[in-house]
This record gives structure tokens, C-alpha cells and sequence, in this order.
């Protein structure tokens, strides 16, 4: 059976984290978020960022316990069952395919706004991004992972430079002081439902600490290594997601920030815009800015095309996939075949052109995912350093959020596990 060799440290599993979170999630979906939650969206962003540690300390007991590449496929088929294990992968695949097709999006937004080019170079800039990172992911993890830390670098800069200006700008801390409104009262239409959909968007937004599990085959001491990770990457990712979620409602209120993801669909660079108004000052920090969305967004899409071609290369290797996916290169550090096919079904997805389409699909597909992941970490009794009920409540969160996302939404999930499952049972009826 053809293994990953493991070649990521702390460092590197961190900065996997990290480059999974800090982009479409905060350069675009707090923007899709406000338009749900309204002046309740730093609940809805907390909300989300409790429901992820659940669900991240869940992922971490059964990456240390069961350290192979796939993720919450391979944990949902050794702890509940082949068949839930497939629901897993496939949920999984459907999610961070979408939200990668976003994430190049997001990448071509800001380009074309550095660039000062037409709107209309979006989706010929996002083919660029997929294929241009796709090469990347195929000469091997250690390669990546170095780029990666890069781009997180640049990405946590930008970001300190928008909270620092912005709430200068803002009159200071005291200046992020948004109020809560009554919600039946002033919350503009805002309903409890809504709200809570801007939870399960919120939540998508944070699960890039995933990406550290799903490559748990190829992390130096998991055990140990990942559960150190996880918690890093949540703690300093919830703190930037507040910060910037404040320092934009302080400045442009909900209404605004929701109307910012229209046109190249580059929010926080016209919420600077907002702020800095026509200074001199405006156009360093909106290049800086732009920069760090760049390069946020590469980064989760690098680790989405690595995360998700291990997934693929996993379930081949069980036989759940064409066998050709399990087939590594010549140096035994990348599955190929299994890179080229994700990035083909990503450049479809991002052809669309629609960031709202992606992301909603993307919530359902991951709260089931992580309901999943919750179940079988539930089931681990050798090696448990987690306690019982920090999974039952991620559990819980995962399917009570469910029901709060557009029908939709659900019924293309449901379409799309009722086609592979009698794909599925076909082809293990042939054979």
C-alpha cells in the first residue's frame, strides 16, 4: 500500500492551519455573513469560533489516535463504518471544492484590484490561481509547506495593518463599540434563523484547522504535533477574525460590509476605502491590504488542493475512488493524478463566478462532515485524552446549525450523496 512520507513539523502544521483560515474567511465570507446577521455578526463570528474548537479538538483525538492521510473519511471508516466514511469523504470533497473555487475567486477580487484591471478578468485570473497552485502542490508537501509560511506571513501583516489603521480610525477600541441592537426591535429584518445561518457560515469559515488532520500521514509525531496545532491555529485565528470583524462594522456598519462583496468582490479593500476616505495615506494601506488578500487566499487554496487531493488519494487507496488517484510519483510525495483531477473540479467550480453560491453550499457539506468527525471521535476509547462531552457538544452544535441553512443548499448536498451512493453501489455490485 503506497504511504505519504511525513515531512511537516509544528511550524509547518501551524502555518497548514493558519493558511486554511486566514482567507476566504475573513477577506469574503464575514461580508456574506453580515448580510445575514446584521449588526449581530461578532456573535455570530464568536458563535462559530466556539463551535470550531469542538469540532478542532475532536479532529486532533482522532488524528493522534489514527494518523493517516484522509481525514475525517478514513477516521468515519475505521471508528463508524465504510459506508459513513465515504459520506465523509464525498461531504468533504463537495465542501472545500467549493470553498477552494471561492477562495480563486477571492484571489482574482483583489488582483483585479491592484491591477486596476476589469471585473471581467475574475474568472480567467481564477483558472491562473488553480493551475499555477496546482503545479506547486504537485512537487511535493515540504515545497508547499515552505511557500505556505510565506504567504501566512504576509497575510497575518496585512491584517495587523487593517486592525491597527482601522480602529485608529475608528476613534480606537472604544471606537469597535458597534451595540447590539433589540433584535425584534432595530436589527433591520435580523431573525433569530438568520443569525444562526451567519454561525454555520462563520463556522465554515474557521474549519481550515482541518487541513492539519486530513495530512495527519505526513505530520512528524502527530500525537503530539497536531492536538498543539489545532489549538494555535484556533486561538490566533479567532482573534483576527474579531478584530476585523469589529473594526469593519465600526466603519461601515452591517449594511455596508454585507454591500462590500458586490462587484470584484474585494470587501475589506473598499472598508479601508471607507476608513481612510481620500488621503494620501489610502492607497499604501490599500495595497498592502489587497497584497495580504492575495496572498491569504493562495494560501488556502494551496491547502485546500493539498488537503483535498489527500482525501481523494485516501479513498483510492481504499478502493472508494479510481485506483489511479492512489498512485504517488516517481519521489513517493505527491499522488498526481489525484492533485490534477481536484484542480479540474475546482477551475469548474470557480467558472461559475458566484461566491455566495459556493460558500452556502460549502456549510452544509461541512457541518455534516464535522458531525461526522464528532461521531467517531465519540467512538475512540485506546489513546482518549479528550473528554466524552467536548464531542457530544460539537456534535450537537454541527446538526442544530444544520437546520438553519437554506433548503437550497440541502437539496443539492442531498442530490449529490443520493447520485454517489448508487454510483457507489453499483460499482460494488459489478465488482
Amino acid at each position: 500500500m503506497a504511504t505519504l512520507r511525513r515531512e511537516v513539523g509544528m511550524v509547518g502544521a501551524i502555518g497548514l492551519g493558519l493558511g486554511s483560515i486566514l482567507g476566504t474567511g475573513v477577506f469574503v465570507a464575514l461580508a456574506i455573513a453580515a448580510g445575514e446577521a446584521g449588526a449581530w455578526l461578532p456573535l455570530a463570528v464568536l458563535l462559530g469560533g466556539v463551535v470550531a474548537t469542538f469540532n478542532g479538538l475532536s479532529s486532533a483525538q482522532l488524528a493522534a489516535v489514527h494518523p493517516v492521510a484522509g481525514g475525517t473519511y478514513a477516521y468515519g471508516r475505521r471508528f463508524l463504518s465504510p459506508y459513513l466514511g465515504f459520506v465523509a469523504g464525498v461531504t468533504f470533497l463537495a465542501a472545500k471544492s467549493a470553498s477552494a473555487a471561492t477562495a480563486a475567486l477571492g484571489v482574482a477580487g483583489y488582483v483585479t484590484l491592484v491591477l486596476g484591471v476589469s471585473a471581467s478578468w475574475r474568472i480567467p485570473l481564477a483558472l491562473i490561481a488553480v493551475a499555477l497552485l496546482a503545479w506547486l502542490v504537485d512537487r511535493g508537501v515540504r515545497r508547499s509547506s515552505r511557500v505556505n509560511l510565506l504567504l501566512v506571513s504576509v497575510t497575518l501583516l496585512g491584517l495587523a495593518t487593517f486592525v491597527v489603521v482601522g480602529s485608529l480610525a475608528a476613534g480606537g477600541v472604544a471606537g469597535w463599540t458597534v451595540g447590539m441592537p433589540v433584535l425584534e426591535a432595530s436589527s433591520g429584518g435580523v431573525t433569530l434563523r438568520s443569525v444562526l445561518f451567519a454561525t454555520a457560515l462563520a463556522f465554515v469559515a474557521y474549519t481550515g484547522y482541518g487541513r492539519v488532520a486530513t495530512m495527519g500521514e505526513e505530520v512528524h509525531d502527530p500525537r503530539r504535533t497536531i492536538p498543539r496545532a489545532v489549538v494555535v491555529t484556533l486561538v490566533v485565528s479567532s482573534v483576527a477574525y474579531l478584530a476585523v470583524t469589529l473594526v469593519a462594522m465600526a466603519t461601515v456598519g452591517p449594511a455596508g460590509l454585507a454591500a462590500s462583496i458586490e462587484g470584484a468582490g474585494a470587501p475589506l479593500a473598499r472598508v479601508a476605502d471607507a476608513f481612510l476616505g481620500p488621503t494620501g495615506g489610502r492607497t499604501a494601506v490599500q495595497l498592502v491590504l489587497a497584497i495580504a488578500a492575495v496572498t491569504a487566499m493562495l494560501g488556502v487554496l494551496l491547502n485546500l488542493l493539498l488537503g483535498l487531493s489527500r482525501v481523494v488519494f485516501a479513498m483510492a487507496r481504499d478502493g472508494e475512488a479510481p485506483g489511479r488517484f492512489a498512485q504517488l510519483d516517481a519521489t513517493g510525495t505527491t499522488p498526481r493524478a489525484a492533485v490534477l483531477a481536484v484542480a479540474l473540479v475546482i477551475a469548474g467550480l470557480a467558472a461559475t463566478g458566484d461566491v455566495r453560491l459556493t460558500w452556502s453550499f460549502s456549510a452544509v457539506s461541512v457541518l455534516l462532515y464535522y458531525a461526522l468527525a464528532n461521531l467517531s471521535a465519540l467512538r475512540v476509547r485506546e489513546g482518549r485524552f479528550l473528554p466524552p462531552w467536548v464531542s457530544l457538544a460539537g456534535l450537537v452544535s454541527c446538526l442544530g446549525l444544520a437546520v438553519f441553512v437554506p433548503l437550497p443548499a440541502w437539496f443539492s448536498v442531498g442530490a449529490l450523496l443520493l447520485i454517489v451512493t448508487v454510483v457507489r453501489w453499483g460499482v460494488r455490485r459489478r465488482r
